[in-house]
């Protein structure tokens, strides 16, 4: 393999990881609130509101619904708008994050419907208010199952990312692409897939590792 494709190797991989933790660093700012504000707005829980949370879990499916490479080319114009440019690794992380939000939210709803009501209603009868259920009782007690589901979306992100490659959002997807395939090298897409699933089994490790260390039961 010659300099200019080990050199071009490297290039992808930090295009790709850069992709890859800009958007889920997003997706967790934003997309953990959301998931909070699913369950505390649905009915029967501690902020139960419906004009919120109806036409806010209708969204979260709208967006959920939408194939990624669809979302990327429909988005054009607001990547545009927040990038200055529809191509290259930054563009790309504006689609990334968008359809990371809304998985994300989801997820962080189910993690945190797996805390027994009992505690939340243990707590409001100490008096606690719903911002101190919300961080003393709902987040820490359902944290394993965060930083898991939190994983699972740093995983899609990875595989969202190989698809950005696709058209024109860089990083090792665009390698196999445009090296690989379209110049029928077969050791540049088996490499590409082989540092792919390398990232991803130690993305997953981590993260599970880390949900064991923060587990209290």
């Amino acid at each position: 393999m010659s300099p200019e494709i080990i050199e071009l190797l490297w290039q992808s991989l930090y295009e790709t990881l850069y992709m890859v933790a800009v958007s889920s660093a997003l997706s967790a700012v934003f997309g953990i609130p959301l998931g909070v504000l699913l369950l505390v707005t649905d009915k029967g829980h501690i902020l139960e509101n419906a004009a919120i949370n109806k036409p806010l879990g209708a969204v979260v499916n709208m967006l959920r619904s939408v194939p990624f490479i669809i979302l990327m080319v429909a988005i054009i114009p607001l990547t545009r708008l927040i990038a200055g440019t529809s191509i290259g690794t930054t563009a790309a992380c504006v689609p990334l994050t968008l359809a990371a939000i809304p998985f994300a939210g989801r997820l962080v709803e189910t993690s945190l419907k797996e805390v027994p009501f009992g505690l939340i209603e243990a707590a409001q009868a100490m008096g606690a208010s719903p911002l101190q259920i919300i961080r003393k009782v709902l987040i820490p007690e359902a944290l394993p199952a965060i930083i898991d589901n939190m994983t699972n979306v740093i995983v899609n992100l990875i595989s969202y990312s190989a698809m950005a490659g696709a058209i024109g959002g860089g990083g090792l997807g665009d390698l196999a692409i445009r090296y690989g395939y379209q110049r029928f090298r077969a050791d540049i897409m088996l490499l590409t897939i082989v540092i792919l699933v390398v990232i991803v089994q130690l993305i997953q490790s981590a993260g599970n590792l880390l949900a064991r260390r923060v587990n209290k039961r």
